[in-house]
């Protein structure tokens, strides 16, 4: 598969992809398109950034649009992933398409979503615990489902959904096609892919547990207290839009108010907000109306930002499959990006499964990461203290 006109889509979904300028397919919507298309259930994994929202959505929209009966369904773990794979979907079908839509989602208006299920709609797209309160309450009916999509399923099983998606299993009819995509493989993903899908087609593009070869990294090994003060002098080294990951929503909120009174336009993102107010704070960060986004893990999949060209860990994550998530922030869609972790003594346990995930052949005993029997190592410019040094090595590229 060279390009997306060798597929024989329909006219409303070519016009749709030539007017979004999707001429030539990444590899893994290379493999997985043509199989969907085909009509196989598809276990997918790739790293984030290579296009698994499209490599989903064209084969669910073509099927949409091609036969008059039965519904999609997507299951996705959070609201921002939710929202942009319904603006996706949206400008697929196209500005004039008659096929309803509905996007159930935590946090928003029961009655809304209510409305958009009375219509009937075709596609819906939506977080596992408010489609399981919609069909208990007998709002929704999936028994014309015949198509099913898991997205970051990885990321729904680790948020602890898997109770409300066998409850959802159960209320789709037995002949569907299913679709599961995951950036990462662990045992219970494999457990779930026997249980529910039918014979499904392997696609795999690259290493599951790699961060991107065109995002430059560096570790900075810091004093606890000592963070905020070099976290101004990144931001002060560094032009472009940033994002801050941080381990709490009060931190998340506390770092916003102290960045802007020290200078940088700053607005914090995490569970805890309103929906409204998380859109707001999502339009205004893709706009460039502030540089710095302050964020939670709720950002660290499904947040699809082109130009934000740096990731400071400011926090390690508590799962270490989440710092490959969040390093997809940056370097999207083949531009090169760059990022830096800081690690405090405190740190050392959450460090070294990182470093053992990313590559778990060359970790040595001092829990510095090598590269081809080699470490890679660069003094940080900016420090004057001993203590504070960076580890500039790429890692498992």
């Amino acid at each position: 598969m060279k390009n997306f006109e060798g597929l024989g889509l329909s006219p409303t979904l070519a016009q749709s992809l030539a007017h979004m300028k999707y001429i030539e397919p990444t590899p893994i919507q290379a493999q997985a398109i043509p199989l969907a298309l085909q009509g196989h259930d598809i276990m997918g994994t790739a790293q984030t950034g290579t296009g698994k929202t499209a490599a989903f959505a064209i084969p669910l929209i073509e099927k949409l649009l091609t036969n008059p009966r039965g519904s999609a369904l997507v299951l996705t773990p959070t609201r921002e992933l939710g929202k942009q794979i319904m603006d996706i979907m949206h400008q697929l079908l196209g500005q004039k398409s008659t096929i309803r839509t509905a996007f159930i989602i935590g946090g928003e208006s029961m009655g809304k979503q209510l409305s958009q299920l009375r219509a009937r709609p075709r596609l819906i797209v939506g977080t596992p615990g408010r489609i399981n309160d919609h069909l208990e309450r007998g709002n929704m009916m999936l028994h014309d489902t015949d198509f099913l999509v898991l997205d970051e399923t990885d990321r729904m099983l680790d948020m602890g959904f898997t109770i409300q998606l066998e409850k959802i299993f159960k209320y789709l009819p037995g002949h569907r096609q299913t679709l599961m995509f995951s950036a990462t493989l662990p045992a219970n993903i494999l457990k779930l892919s026997e249980k529910y899908l039918r014979t499904p087609k392997r696609v795999s593009v690259g290493k599951t547990n790699v961060v991107a070869a065109n995002i430059k990294q560096d570790v900075c090994r810091i004093e606890q207290d000592k963070k905020y003060n070099e976290l101004i002098n990144q931001l002060h080294d560094r032009s472009g839009s940033v994002i801050v990951f941080v381990k709490t929503k009060h931190g998340a909120d506390k770092m916003a108010k102290k960045l802007n009174r020290d200078g940088f336009e700053s607005d914090a993102l995490h569970g805890d907000l309103r929906q409204s107010k998380r859109d707001n704070v999502m339009r205004s960060f893709r706009d460039m109306d502030f540089r710095v986004l302050i964020a939670t893990d709720i950002a660290a999949r499904g947040l699809d930002v082109p130009h934000i060209e740096h990731v400071i860990n400011y926090d390690l994550p508590q799962v270490a499959e989440d710092f490959i998530h969040r390093m997809g922030r940056t370097a999207r869609a083949g531009a090169e990006g760059s990022a830096i972790s800081f690690v405090s003594a405190q740190d050392g346990t959450k460090w070294h499964a990182i470093e053992r995930l990313l590559n778990p052949n060359a970790v040595n005993t001092k829990g510095e990461t090598s590269r081809s029997g080699k470490n890679r190592r660069s003094r940080h410019r900016r420090s004057t203290n001993k203590q504070h040094f960076s580890d500039g090595h790429k890692m498992a590229a």
